[in-house]
């Protein structure tokens, strides 16, 4: 089994209303695990957000915490509903309407990686994923609301980052004539899980760091930020999709040669989100 359930970076001191968070970085891949999957090490870690958390591991010098999932993506997907159970491949399971992300094998426990490709040779048991959710899925969420929370308590609001990346032919289908391609896609579900101001504030400071961003298409966001966006309670979520082929090269799953200047430049744009809200308090303050 993976070792732990999450890992958090904190603050020395707390400054920031924001938490940032990965949820698809984890890369604890048990040899049980890798005995039980068809495909090979590289193609199990196809659908993992690579290096993710270190691109914004600058987040706790900027006064915010960070928090990072230890098991990976095709062990058990943190960015989906505990009931998202997939009958094709947790026996037992019944069918309950139409749910497009369990039917194409995307649910809490995924039955494939990126590309369609099947994790498994057969079923796996309830037992099996109710464990997986208990131990790994249950104490990740725990943690990030309690961190939330903290924000809440201490800025009057909290705003979750949930940090992702997007294969580069992602957008392939989305950019046309001479529309920019971006390098950033941000998801607030068109509103419903964040405020405009803050969407503005984050997509201003990525765009002040150079990077192309685009608002919720191909990517509007999923659980995560349905689940903890909750604009009227100032609570906001925004996820971030950053485009692999800037930072990365895909089918090695290692850092490119541009991967230092990105993070650089990431470092700028989270030291910037960061203030988000700071302004507010200090003005409330006096």
């Amino acid at each position: 089994m993976p070792k732990v359930a999450y890992e958090v970076k904190h603050p020395e001191r707390r400054t920031s209303c924001v938490v940032f968070a990965s949820p698809h970085s984890g890369r604890d891949y048990p040899s049980s695990f890798l005995h039980s999957t068809v495909l090979d090490e590289m193609a199990i870690r196809s659908s993992e957000d690579a290096f993710v958390d270190q691109l914004f591991e600058v987040a706790p010098q900027a006064g915010a915490p960070l928090l990072m999932a230890g098991a990976p993506r095709a062990y058990v997907d943190l960015n989906r509903s505990c009931d998202e159970l997939d009958p094709a491949l947790i026996a037992g399971v019944r069918r309950q309407g139409h749910n497009p992300r369990v039917a194409s094998g995307l649910g809490v426990i995924p039955r494939v990686v990126s590309n369609g490709r099947a994790i498994y040779r057969g079923k796996l048991t309830m037992a099996e994923a109710e464990r997986r959710i208990d131990q790994y899925w249950r104490p990740y969420h725990h943690m990030l609301q309690t961190l939330l929370d903290g924000a809440h308590q201490q800025h009057g609001q909290a705003i979750l980052i949930d940090c992702h990346s997007m294969p580069h032919e992602a957008m392939d289908g989305v950019t046309r004539g001479a529309m920019a391609r971006p390098d950033v896609v941000l998801g607030d579900r068109f509103g419903a899980a964040a405020s405009g101001e803050v969407m503005d504030l984050v997509e201003s400071a990525f765009a002040e760091a150079g990077f192309t961003v685009a608002r919720n298409a191909p990517f509007a966001g999923a659980y995560v930020t349905q689940a903890y966006g909750r604009p009227s309670r100032n609570q906001h979520a925004v996820q971030v999709e950053i485009d692999r082929a800037i930072y990365m090269n895909e089918s090695l799953i290692r850092p490119n040669s541009s991967f230092a200047a990105v993070q650089e430049r990431l470092s700028a744009v989270v030291s910037k989100i960061a203030t988000i809200g700071q302004k507010r308090v200090r003005l409330a303050a006096e």
